[in-house]
């Protein structure tokens, strides 16, 4: 028999939506494997507008919306761990939003909640697969001569590492040419970086582990 499942995406921001949208259908998808029956994955990206909305009152819209639209059975939420573990995370951002869905109405909001949560932020992720990243900057220069020789989940603003390591590897083009910026990296590594690279993040890892407990909670693991 096969099963499915309908998973809705929201996210900190439009570049997150880049990266997360095929990163999260294919851990979804690999981890089906390990489910008791065959199981289709969809996946829906959830846009509501943020805009004066603290983080609860924000996935309390997504979560309506996402029941709304496709009838979400999961809500993948990403949020950046910032200076934060993984753990505190979980607990100041979370928890206080399983807690609060908890209290609405069963059938106007998704309450399986699939936290997704990078150390830092998600250009750690994007750090994963170095030579992917390099080869979308298009250059061979070597990861020392581009500054992104360290853990990712090491560096305090992978962000920063990234644009300077595309600062670097642009510099010797005509000022015409250096038009790259890292916003043209999130869709092209999300989409090719390899599930087995991400797995070297003890983040990743984590929401791996995540995308268990959800399937364990629709039964279907």
């Amino acid at each position: 028999m096969i099963r499915q499942i309908f998973v809705g995406l929201v996210t900190e921001g439009p570049t997150d939506n880049r990266f997360l949208e095929s990163v999260v259908k294919r851990t979804f998808e690999n981890i089906a494997f390990e489910c008791k029956h065959d199981v289709d994955t969809y996946i829906r990206i959830i846009n509501v507008k943020k805009v004066s909305l603290n983080f609860v009152e924000y996935i309390e819209a997504a979560s309506k919306a996402g029941m709304s639209e496709i009838g979400v059975m999961a809500l993948g939420v990403h949020t950046d761990a910032d200076r934060d573990t993984y753990e505190e995370r979980i607990k100041n951002k979370i928890e206080p939003v399983r807690d609060h869905l908890a209290k609405l109405a069963d059938d106007e909001y998704c309450k399986l909640i699939t936290p997704i949560i990078p150390v830092r932020m998600i250009e750690a992720w994007m750090l994963a697969d170095k030579q992917l990243l390099r080869e979308e900057i298009g250059t061979d220069m070597s990861d020392n001569e581009l500054g992104i020789n360290k853990d990712p989940e090491m560096i305090a603003d992978p962000k920063a590492v990234i644009e300077r390591a595309i600062k670097i590897a642009t510099a010797h083009l005509p000022k015409r040419r250096q038009r790259l910026s890292i916003a043209e990296l999130y869709s092209a590594i999300g989409t090719k970086i390899e599930i087995e690279s991400l797995l070297q993040l003890t983040s990743y890892r984590k929401f791996q582990e995540e995308v268990r407990e959800t399937y364990r909670a629709l039964n279907y693991m």
